[in-house]
């Protein structure tokens, strides 16, 4: 079995969790997990390790957990692509969203399999974590909340964990307005009004999680106009380890 045929597989068991009847969840999930790489990569690269608490922060219906409990169970089975990076036997999804319907439809899917809690990221007490979740969600809170956020996020972590961010690139003007106008739509969908988002680059990312002492690596993701996202890689260094710092941008000599 190809990776592509592999990844097909787990997106329609993950899908077909959701009950027959809600018809609307089962469509998101099998059109996310297809078309958004986010996911898939996380796993291949191996981002989730065997044993992990994730705390998944604005996990909307599940699907990330929905899909870590199908590719564990596949594992388990004997499959698993040789080029992916070892599965995550053994985590645990912790939950949380704000929106209840949503969270409702992820206990549907997971049942006992995965914790889920309505709950805002901004008055939530982080637990111990290996790995903490932001994909597509800080942007719906204000730059203060992000930075408190995170650092709340960053106390949970536990040595040698990663936060994953994935945001909108706010240095491609265009790119970005147009991803922040189909984020309202969503939330006009979901019945949250027309609010305003607020972003950042991803300098000023990467500035925000190294005054918390996290090295962090930028990867291009989702990038496919209109579109332009990144996921933000954010480790906390075990103890005794160098940190990793980035090389200083060369600007191209003149010829």
């Amino acid at each position: 079995m190809n990776d592509d045929t592999f990844w097909q597989h787990a997106v329609d068991a993950a899908s077909q969790r959701y009950p027959v009847t809600d018809r609307h969840a089962r469509r998101f999930a099998r059109a996310k997990l297809s078309h958004d790489r986010v996911f898939r990569q996380i796993f291949q690269q191996g981002m989730v390790p065997a044993g992990a608490r994730v705390l998944d922060a604005g996990c909307g219906q599940g699907l990330f957990a929905c899909v870590l409990r199908v590719l564990q169970q596949a594992a388990q089975r004997g499959e698993w692509p040789a080029g992916w990076a070892a599965p995550p036997s053994g985590a645990r999804v912790l939950g949380i969203d704000p929106l209840l319907h949503d969270v409702e439809r992820a206990r549907a899917a997971l049942g006992p399999e995965a914790t889920f809690a309505c709950a805002d990221m901004r008055r939530f007490a982080f637990p111990p974590s290996d790995v903490v979740l932001f994909l597509d969600t800080l942007h719906y809170i204000a730059p203060a909340e992000q930075i408190a956020v995170l650092a709340a996020a960053r106390q949970a972590l536990q040595p040698g964990g990663c936060l994953l961010l994935r945001v909108h690139d706010a240095s491609l003007p265009l790119r970005y307005a147009f991803g922040l106008w189909a984020d309202r739509m969503t939330m006009l969908l979901h019945g949250s009004g027309f609010g305003r988002l607020a972003g950042c680059t991803p300098t000023g990312w990467r500035e925000r999680l190294q005054a918390l002492g996290l090295d962090v690596q930028t990867l291009p993701m989702n990038g496919r106009a209109p579109f332009r996202n990144l996921l933000l890689v954010a480790r906390l260094p075990t103890p005794g380890t160098a940190r990793i710092t980035a090389a200083p941008e060369i600007p191209p000599r003149a010829v």
